[in-house]
């Protein structure tokens, strides 16, 4: 049985793959359309999932979408009427789209899908999936788990904010909800807004920030915005809010809790910023906490899983995983709403279809390795055709090479094998450095990613060697769970040092490893595997080789604003327009100095800011 899963038409749509239960691929369209959160028909990524399984439209017997667009209307409706006359200016913008496009979504869908097969009523292959069951199906059917609980925390679906499901074998039920506009999503996305940064993009900066700041503002979030029960249920003050009918997340009420208005994109950051970055930060990990140990207590389970974007936010995972409320937890890679289209397409084959799901042997994600691949001669072919001066290695002369120049303090392009499903770089599709040099954080961040200085990196860490340099000895293949630097790995600040603010402490090194060293000491980890990502591994254990640390810088592999590359010509166009030094494209290995000058791009500026 064949089953295709699709995301979109609200922001990051993807397109999934399922044969026989096995995962066979998976991709957002922003990779193929290069505009970041794409929104569209995901015609790309469909097409692609179609061509990676080796089989004709005409063979898909189920085409599921990941929510129901009838009970999202339903929402948009009994909001602007509960709001009323409030909110008019949003709902005459948003109407007018319903009416025309999602609210008739089924032939709209129906008549996309004529591309791939014209003679096909695609309208009876056609299911509908609910937003945070697609999301629990996502997390729990490709996770090793035989049983887990599963927790669903975004901003919305059709009315669940946050929901927890039990998993057992291929059976899935959702036990309770919080319902809209009650949402832990949507409280970190109004500071997200609040602090100058894009909704349903910049919610990472604003984690990334909070170790910069302290949790001043904390209180003043939990008495007037949230009101946390015990079990970790919770209410938001709407006084403060905008976004059940305003076209922004908060309002002037919100502005003077804060004092002032929100920070304006571009504007500098101020300790003000950090300190607010750090208060909900503080209190989303405090209601993820006893939203779990509740969990815990009403399923008797020991396995948890994750998913929906707030399953993005790695510092709390970290400490989810510390607490011990549960044994083991496997979080989806593609937690957001892109790995709905997979969460549907698994929940129509176990749900719909109601097909046995084998005993779990390990996760299924296939290290989330999901997505294009291209063979040696297409890449030499691509490579020529952009103007690029390459030269072709075999498999051991390629990690060697770029082992050294790595140990050389080297900025290199790293595109291998597949492509990664979801939002983090893990070895496929990234830029690598070495993470014992002190600049190399500075230097990745204002020249490569032409990004915000105070953007940490992630460590790539042999599985085997992750204990021996951070406080954390399990699996953590896709850069979800945060963790410190071992002690042993720290160097002793001074007191001069200590007294330091803000992006300030940025500038001191922590550790033996200060790149990927975080200014609270913690580090998101990922752990290579030599059984997912044999290259890489290689790549890595070349570099511990020739420095002693088992350790690589890893950051996506694009710039700001750009989503990562998805073909050999965007890895060669973002080579040329960024000051990476080294370029390795299978086994085509470039070297910037080779390159043809004329060919150099104003690459920083060819794409909207995130």
């Amino acid at each position: 049985m064949i089953i295709l899963g699709i995301s979109g038409l609200y922001h990051d749509s993807a397109a999934a793959l399922v044969r026989d239960g096995e995962i066979v691929a998976a991709a957002q369209e922003e990779r193929f359309s290069r505009r970041k959160h794409d929104a569209r028909f995901p015609a790309n990524a469909i097409r692609y999932c179609i061509e990676e399984a080796g089989i004709d439209a005409s063979s898909v017997d189920h085409v599921t979408f990941y929510d129901k667009p009838f009970l999202k209307f339903e929402r948009l409706l009994e909001t602007y009427l509960a709001f009323a006359p409030r909110g008019f200016a949003s709902f005459r913008m948003a109407i007018p789209v319903w009416l025309r496009e999602k609210l008739f979504l089924k032939d709209l869908l129906a008549k996309e899908l004529k591309a791939f097969a014209p003679d096909i009523d695609w309208s009876t292959k056609l299911l509908f999936g609910e937003h945070h069951l697609s999301h629990a199906a996502s997390a729990f059917f490709p996770s090793p788990f035989e049983e887990a609980a599963v927790l669903t925390l975004d901003g919305v679906g059709e009315w669940a904010t946050s929901s927890l499901a039990v998993g057992r074998g291929r059976r899935l039920e959702i036990l309770k909800e919080i319902h809209f506009p009650h949402s832990l999503g949507l409280l970190y996305s109004a500071f997200t807004y609040y602090t100058g940064f894009k909704v349903n993009s910049g919610e990472y900066k604003l984690m990334g920030l909070a170790p910069y700041g302290q949790p001043t503002y904390a209180e003043a979030i939990r008495e007037h915005l949230i009101d946390v029960k015990p079990d970790g249920s919770f209410r938001l003050n709407m006084d403060y809010f905008d976004y059940c009918t305003g076209l922004t997340m908060t309002n002037r009420r919100f502005d003077a809790l804060f004092g002032g208005p929100p920070r304006k994109p571009e504007e500098s950051l101020t300790q003000k910023h950090m300190d607010l970055a750090a208060s909900v930060q503080q209190v989303t990990e405090d209601v993820m906490l006893k939203l779990c140990r509740s969990a815990a207590a009403e399923t008797g389970m020991r396995n948890l899983c994750l998913a929906g974007g707030v399953a993005l936010n790695c510092v709390a995972n970290g400490k989810l995983l510390k607490d011990g409320a549960f044994d083991r937890i496997w979080i989806q890679p593609a937690a957001g709403d892109a790995g709905g289209a997979l969460g549907a397409a698994l929940s129509a084959y176990y749900g719909f279809a109601g097909q046995e799901r084998p005993a779990p042997k390990g996760d299924a994600m296939k290290g989330s390795y999901l997505g294009p691949s291209f063979a040696q001669a297409e890449i030499e072919r691509r490579l020529r055709e952009a103007g690029a001066v390459f030269d072709v290695l075999d498999d051991q002369s390629l990690i060697d090479a770029c082992a050294s120049d790595l140990a050389e303090g080297k900025a290199i392009g790293w595109f291998q094998g597949r492509m990664e499903f979801g939002p983090r770089a893990l070895g496929g599709r990234s830029i690598l450095g070495d993470p014992r040099s002190p600049t190399m954080q500075s230097v990745l961040n204002l020249k490569v990613k032409y990004r915000e200085s105070f953007r940490p990196f992630a460590p790539s860490v042999l599985r085997e060697d992750v204990a021996e340099w951070f406080d954390l000895d399990c699996d953590s293949p896709y850069m979800l769970l945060v963790a410190g630097v071992k002690e042993s790995r720290r160097r002793v600040m001074t007191e001069e040092e200590n007294r330091l603010f803000g992006i300030d402490k940025l500038k001191v090194p922590r550790s033996d490893i200060p790149a990927v060293t975080h200014v609270d000491y913690s580090a998101r980890i990922q752990t290579v595997h030599a059984e997912t990502n044999p290259r890489y591994h290689a790549l890595i254990s070349g570099f511990k080789t020739l420095s002693g640390c088992p350790v690589v810088v890893n950051t996506s592999f694009n710039v700001r604003g750009e989503p990562i590359v998805g073909t050999p010509e965007d890895a060669f166009r973002c080579f040329m327009g960024t000051e990476i030094e080294v370029l390795a494209v299978g086994n085509c290995y470039l070297r910037k100095e080779q390159q043809n000058s004329a060919l150099k791009l104003d690459y920083k500026r060819a794409f909207e800011l995130d």
